[in-house]
């Protein structure tokens, strides 16, 4: 189940991505996708047992567009910080570190991606159950982890 789920998940990003739907390039990345899934089908589903994911999927559904906005709503606030005339005077970097809630892997990886996918945080070291997080901005530190620890437990975290 892995494997087809593997194989269908690459072959749906190989045809948005390339952009060609003649035969030749089709079955390249059939070919290719099978290949990838042959030897990597283990990675995109790693330690967690069987069927997981199917329970996952809706909840990820829900969360990426709120991911998405997020990450628009960042990208502004760093350009106004970057094109403001004291800029210096707005940016005030640090480190911070705090302990995660989530117990799944997948979710605090998904936690630690998100977090580097919105401008201005990156996600420097996990361990264990502690995020260390370069933010830009000591606003940006403060929203950390709040309401992206909450979306990501709602959609990766079991209920029971």
């Amino acid at each position: 189940m892995a494997k087809a789920a593997t194989f269908f998940i690459m072959l749906t990003f190989w045809i948005l991505m390339s952009g060609m739907f003649d035969a030749f390039h089709l079955s390249l990345g059939v070919v290719s996708c099978l290949l990838v899934t042959l030897f990597s089908h283990k990675l995109l589903f790693y330690g967690e047992p069987r069927r997981s994911w199917l329970k996952s999927f809706p909840g990820m559904m829900l969360y990426l567009p709120w991911l998405f906005w997020q990450i628009v709503v960042a990208n502004l606030q760093v350009a106004y910080i970057v094109l403001h005339p004291r800029m210096l005077d707005l940016i005030d970097p640090c480190l911070i570190r705090f302990n995660t809630c989530l117990k799944r892997p997948i979710s605090k990886v998904t936690l630690a991606q998100s977090i580097t996918l919105t401008p201005g945080t990156i996600t420097v070291n996990i361990h264990e159950n502690e995020f260390t997080v370069y933010a830009l901005t000591r606003s940006a530190a403060e929203a950390l982890p709040g309401e992206m620890e909450r979306r990501v437990g709602r959609a990766l975290e079991p209920t029971s």
